[in-house]
């Protein structure tokens, strides 16, 4: 009587994995001969970014309208090269393009975003970072919140400054602000000296950080952080205009 039982839920459960799999291959098959409904356009914003609108993914997707998505057969469609045309632009950091069983056509998009703004002369030559050290335009659609940077006394600073294993070292530094609140709130400008010692203004105080060569860092900021807790609120932000965190195990206040 047991065994009965067994063979008979055995036989249950296959014939139920069969149905499953039958219904699998019969929306497969729906879908691929379903035209394409609507196309629905997904952005990731865990940054608030605003660099890439719905209307600009549609657009590309479309080519400016003049490839109509809508009521096209599958046949016509080649998803990989939609994702192609995504990832070409510089605000997208992934994109994947799929279709639903109801034919619906999905355009999942991930933005990219900067780091810093290497700062020109000429604001109109400037440019963003992003966290990979590559160049990103500035954007008509909107303004990042993030650090400017700038070299002094030389030839402005380029994208492919950061792409050597010198350059790697600035980058981390820029990341590291990026990546801590309280920092990337309170560092106002970073400026690389013709020594290639790094120095930046605060957004709080008038005094001028001088944090030496971008190495050490977690430790220099630990430093820095004392300084915020104990000097200001005892003797004020306005007693010292230059802070010294470069050396080993000491704080210089002037």
């Amino acid at each position: 009587m047991e065994l009965k039982r067994k063979a008979n839920n055995l036989i249950f459960a296959t014939g139920c994995l069969v149905l499953l799999s039958g219904l699998a291959v019969f929306a497969g098959v729906r879908q691929a001969h379903h035209p394409v409904g609507q196309v629905i356009v997904s952005i990731s914003n865990e940054f608030n970014n605003y660099f890439i609108s719905e209307q600009e993914v549609t657009a590309l997707l479309t080519r400016n309208g003049n490839q109509r998505l809508e009521g096209a057969r599958p046949d016509d469609l080649d998803l990989k090269a939609l994702e192609a045309r995504l990832k070409a632009h510089s605000f997208v950091r992934e994109a994947q393009v799929y279709r639903d069983l109801a034919g619906n056509l999905h355009a999942d998009v991930r933005q990219n975003r900067p780091i810093a703004r290497l700062v020109h002369a000429d604001t109109r030559q400037d440019s963003y970072l992003d966290a990979e050290g590559r160049k990103l335009p500035l954007s008509p659609l909107f303004t990042a919140r993030v650090v400017p940077i700038s070299r002094q006394g030389g030839a402005p600073l380029q994208s492919q400054f950061f792409q050597d294993s010198t350059g790697q070292q600035y980058l981390k530094l820029l990341r590291y602000i990026d990546e801590h609140p309280f920092w990337r709130a309170q560092v106002a400008e970073v400026f690389i000296g013709p020594n290639g010692k790094v120095s930046f203004t605060q957004q709080v105080g008038d005094q001028r950080v001088e944090f030496g060569f971008p190495e050490n860092i977690s430790e220099k900021f630990a430093k820095l952080m004392v300084f915020y807790r104990q000097i200001p609120p005892v003797l004020g932000w306005d007693t010292y205009h230059r802070v010294n965190v470069e050396f080993k195990d000491q704080i210089i206040c002037e």
